[in-house]
């Protein structure tokens, strides 16, 4: 009897757990429900959604982020965050930017955003893949890998360290997402 349980437990534990890894892998590999149902429009002067990402925004060129613009911000949005990854990374999900506290008057940022702690105007970068503050660009070791760039925008300023991970901004955001958007560029060494 106590061992029906046990295994009954376990098969609702792995259950549950299978049902939250999906939806974190679907969010991250770039529903795109989510760039067109929750608001935000996502664009960058430098490539156009699912095009080639330019050598000068890579390990292979000056490594320094583009630039990102977003619209249709909803009413009540108190600040931004953004976060930078790539699915296709052999290791697992390869987190190349995490920001946030973006002033929510802000709209776009600019080329070449520097890698400190905090931005000029107040945002927070927290801690990337590469354990670097800020942006680090693509690389990616063999084929073309899709990059994701997600901006959110929230319904309040985020009180937290900089030393914050992708996963800690996602759980910090929680409850707080008004809508959402993405830019995805591809990327592959010469």
């Amino acid at each position: 009897m106590n061992k029906r349980i046990l295994i009954l437990i376990a098969v609702l534990f792995l259950l549950y757990g299978f049902k939250r890894e999906n939806k974190t892998v679907f969010a991250q590999k770039g529903d795109e429900k989510m760039a067109t149902g929750n608001g935000l429009t996502v664009t960058s002067t430098a490539f156009k959604e699912s095009e080639m990402i330019p050598s000068k925004y890579t390990c292979d060129g000056q490594n320094i982020s583009p630039p990102l613009k977003w619209q249709n911000a909803p009413e009540g949005t108190q600040s931004f965050a953004l976060i930078s990854d790539d699915p296709d990374a052999p290791m697992g999900i390869w987190v190349h930017w995490v920001m946030w506290n973006i002033p929510a008057e802000t709209n776009e940022l600019p080329e070449n955003v520097p890698q400190t702690k905090e931005t000029a105007d107040g945002g927070k970068q927290g801690v990337n893949s590469s354990h670097l503050y800020g942006y680090t660009g693509p690389c990616p070791p063999s084929g073309t890998h899709r990059y994701y760039f997600k901006i959110y925008a929230l319904d309040t300023k985020l009180q937290l360290p900089n030393d914050v991970t992708k996963s800690k901004l996602l759980e910090a955001m929680e409850g707080h997402i008004l809508a959402e958007g993405f830019l995805m560029g591809k990327y592959k060494r010469r």
